[in-house]
């Protein structure tokens, strides 16, 4: 089969998923330039930062809001861009420029400071807004994968170490909370509102967080397996023949329409498979995370198309905005599951499309969401490009 018509079959044959795909040619960017965006977005985090040391904020407000009942809804996604933000800026932190006329390691570590005193002091507070409103999930996944990278931070430090390691088993017990009765996450219960929330799991919220959970437990701290064992069942449910994913368990006699077709689960698929992988479903096989990073790629209008669009899922297949620059972070995520020498082609398409998409203050953002999209966009590319770099 010749090069060209290899490529074509990664798009017209959706369940031949056991041959390796041939990644399209592009032009690569180079070492240099990704270290230069990243360099940019870093500095514009810098700037961006809000002087408590959170990110975000519930202005900038639109016709047309997210709905997010005032205090609560605000302080999950504070916490969580925050979250990343730390994350962020952590991962890429060996990849900034060292020089005697340069001082942005210094003040990276001062706003990597800053940041963790603020998440450690609300973290403990965050709850869910009300019984219709579950954003704090959001906070309690991205806050266990800053806290395990702030664990690795303060290596040397038991205290420090100490500080952090409870913090997880504390979101931990929040997640058991919150979790559905059926097992997973989701971030609205618009059914009864009880006391464990009753509305279906969200494949790509049960994705995100089983991720984070694996963090977790790759350094010494272990999730409950029961709840590991709920979330991963529910996934299983909402997965499909091709390895694209439901939007949500209650669209399962559904499964045509069009925000669960291939097209419209893009910006999941990336997340869920690799959340099935590292917790043990062994059908999501190399090959099935090659094909799916080169069909990110290739059908990247699907995605493309609704960023920035100010109404959620008004775009072709029911694409959000805010699936953009997420499902491109756990595409990186899934591609570090590949042996490292085969991860190059595929470096290089997720970098190729990130510097693409800079903007001319250095940061990044696909949905307009109060004052949070800058600064959680940027830490998703961040976390990104920091993939997209050789780990030596």
């Amino acid at each position: 089969m010749s090069s060209a018509n290899a490529q074509e079959a990664v798009l017209e044959r959706p369940f031949e998923l056991d041959e390796t795909p041939v990644p399209p040619k592009i032009d690569e960017p180079t070492p240099a330039e990704i270290r230069e965006a990243i360099r940019r977005g870093v500095e514009f985090m810098l700037a961006d930062q809000n002087p408590n040391g959170s990110w975000g904020s519930p202005t900038r407000t639109k016709g047309l809001n997210i709905y997010a009942p005032v205090p609560g809804a605000h302080h999950a996604f504070r916490a969580a861009t925050t979250s990343l933000g730390i994350s962020g800026l952590i991962d890429t932190f060996d990849r900034l420029p060292e020089t005697e006329q340069s001082d942005l390691k210094s003040r990276v570590r001062d706003s990597i400071q800053r940041a963790e005193t603020w998440l450690l002091r609300e973290l403990p507070k965050l709850r869910r807004a009300d019984g219709t409103a579950l954003y704090n999930v959001w906070g309690h996944g991205y806050s266990i994968q800053a806290l395990v990278r702030l664990h690795g931070w303060h290596e040397g430090d038991l205290d420090q170490q100490t500080v952090m390691v409870d913090l997880i088993q504390d979101q931990f017990e929040k997640l058991q909370r919150y979790e559905s009765v059926d097992g997973g996450w989701g971030y609205y219960d618009f059914r009864y509102q009880s006391d464990q929330p009753t509305s279906s799991s969200t494949s790509f919220v049960n994705g995100a967080v089983l991720v984070a959970l694996k963090e977790a437990d790759k350094i010494g701290v272990s999730p409950p397996q029961r709840m590991v064992d709920r979330a991963v069942a529910s996934l299983g449910r909402q997965q499909k023949p091709d390895f694209s994913y439901l939007y949500s368990e209650d669209l399962q006699y559904q499964p045509m329409r069009e925000i669960n077709r291939p097209g419209g689960s893009l910006g999941r698929s990336q997340c869920c498979n690799a959340a099935m992988r590292v917790w043990g479903d062994t059908k999501i096989t190399d090959d099935v995370v090659k094909v799916w990073l080169c069909r990110l790629y290739l059908r990247n209008g699907w995605l493309d198309i609704g960023r920035k669009r100010p109404i959620p899922h008004e775009a072709w297949m029911q694409v959000a905005g805010y699936f953009y620059f997420f499902g491109h972070y756990y595409a990186a995520v899934g591609m570090d599951l590949l042996p490292e020498d085969e991860r190059g082609p595929y470096q290089a398409m997720l970098a190729k499309l990130m510097l693409d998409r800079q903007e001319t203050d250095g940061s990044w953002w696909d949905y307009p969401l109060y004052d949070y999209h800058q600064p959680y966009g940027t830490a998703f590319v961040l976390l990104t490009l920091d993939s997209c770099l050789p780990t030596s």
